[in-house]
């Protein structure tokens, strides 16, 4: 018998895995697909890969203002797609070799439970002492007619393409619809983001998401927010898109159409009903804050579970369940989370918005510094951005948000901040180098007391 079943091996699976053998578990790690789960094989990875060819993209349309005269330059999605694959290949026969050297025992095929010790992988049963489930989350669809037409595609979809489409409608404007949107207009189509709510990345500071529109339609990317989509049609080749706003009714051309609606849990097969595990909203499994199942001995992480659908959230996750599974301790992963969005600028952000704030009756007060003062960003080319710090009647920094250059490097510093709860005072002691992006943090940590240096003082 196994100390511990793993179903899934996405980041919260094998790191699950390896942190068990650490603790000296013998451990079974089942996968249906291939280690590293949706981040490393469909997600973060590879939408990375190709955020780099859009980055670069950028900047070469930028390089007159370094004085580099260009031409007769192109992309060729192929030879991306050829990179992407050889990183992603790289980074998932990584993650096998680690499994291999901790002594994790990966079999591969479709996982079944039982009951609340075996698990039934093609006619084997497995038996194991606790279950942990980190099935992950898949692209959710929606209930539009027209969306089994060829051509519209899901983000999983979309990372296969050989060729760019001329028009891509991205119905979504979440984070993946985002990322997509930007990658693909540096890829040189022409984008339209439709959002069925009123503003773009509702789970954010509302500044954000403003901001990135004003960026977002500067790239010459079409926003099309508080729009409904009606209908996907066949129209001569190609596609087209019914929406409906306050205005009315507008059909749209595209060759493409990305449905970027979410994701859902990946439970489907695993005969949670057959056991008693609960499941609640959306078929997303309830854990306690311990991720405990409703069964004593079985345990879900990651996109699974809900909440941030983050791979590092999926992470720690793991290392708190097989921690607690191993008697070593019991806790949850800290809910003061990072989150990152490769958008062009980038955005990242950690801690309370303004509108949590609020919610919450928190008296607070906010700091701001434009990239355009900066003199590392001047310099870069990447002026375009803000960072904004939220400090609370205690003087104890609450929030940071960023868009702007390196955004998803400098969060790590606001992470610290917000999670060690270290006051406005003692933040402005710190010096930072110059010349440096994260000079912007401290200056807008400054105003939050009025004190910025590089900010004309407020007129009287």
């Amino acid at each position: 018998m196994y100390d511990v079943i793993i179903v899934g091996a996405g980041p919260g699976g094998y790191v699950a895995a390896i942190r068990a053998r650490q603790l000296g578990l013998k451990v079974l790690l089942i996968e249906k697909d291939r280690v590293g789960g949706t981040c490393l094989n469909r997600g973060c990875i590879p939408t990375k890969a190709y955020y780099k060819d859009a980055t670069f993209i950028h900047e070469l349309n930028q390089s007159a203002q370094f004085g580099v005269s260009l031409s007769d330059w192109r992309f060729n999605l192929a030879q991306a797609w050829e990179k992407k694959q050889q990183v992603v290949e790289k980074l998932v026969s990584g993650v096998q070799r680690l499994l291999k050297d901790h002594g994790v025992e990966v079999l591969a095929g479709e996982a079944r439970l039982s009951d609340r010790n075996s698990v039934v992988v093609d006619g084997a049963v497995h038996q194991g002492r606790f279950i942990l489930l980190a099935s992950g989350s898949t692209p959710a669809s929606l209930d539009i007619p027209g969306v089994e037409l060829p051509g519209v595609l899901t983000s999983d979809d979309v990372l296969e393409l050989k060729e760019i489409p001329q028009r891509m409608v991205i119905v979504g404007g979440g984070v993946i619809g985002l990322e997509f949107a930007c990658i693909f207009k540096a890829f040189g189509s022409v984008i339209t983001v439709i959002e069925y709510l009123p503003a773009l990345l509702n789970s954010l500071d509302a500044e954000m998401g403003k901001r990135l529109g004003v960026f977002l339609k500067r790239q010459g990317i079409n926003v099309m927010t508080a729009t409904a989509v009606k209908s996907i049609e066949s129209m001569e080749g190609a596609l087209s898109v019914k929406t409906e706003d306050k205005k009315g009714i507008k059909d749209m051309p595209a060759d493409a159409v990305l449905l970027a609606a979410g994701r859902l849990p990946c439970t489907k097969g695993l005969g949670l009903d057959r056991i008693g595990v609960k499941t609640g909203s959306k078929g997303f499994i309830e854990v306690d804050a311990t991720y405990k199942t409703s069964v004593e001995n079985i345990y879900a992480i990651g996109d699974v579970i809900g909440g941030q659908m983050l791979a590092h959230v999926a992470s720690e996750e793991g290392i708190a369940a097989v921690e607690s599974i191993a008697g070593l301790r019991t806790r949850s992963a800290s809910p003061i989370v990072p989150s990152c969005i490769f958008t062009i600028p980038e955005i990242a952000t950690v801690g309370l918005s303004e509108e949590e704030a609020r919610a919450r009756g928190i008296s607070y007060r906010s700091g701001k510094f434009q990239f355009a003062a900066n003199g590392k960003a001047l310099t870069m080319g990447e002026s375009d951005g803000v960072v904004k710090v939220l400090v609370d009647s205690d003087d104890i920094i609450i929030g940071v948000h960023i868009i702007g250059p390196h955004a998803s490097d400098l969060i790590m510093e606001g992470l610290v901040l917000v999670e060690k709860e270290v006051t406005r005072g003692q933040a402005i002691d710190m010096i930072h180098p110059h010349p440096t992006l994260s000079e912007a943090l401290r200056e807008a940590i400054l105003d939050a007391g009025g004190e910025a240096i590089h900010l004309a003082p407020p007129r009287k």
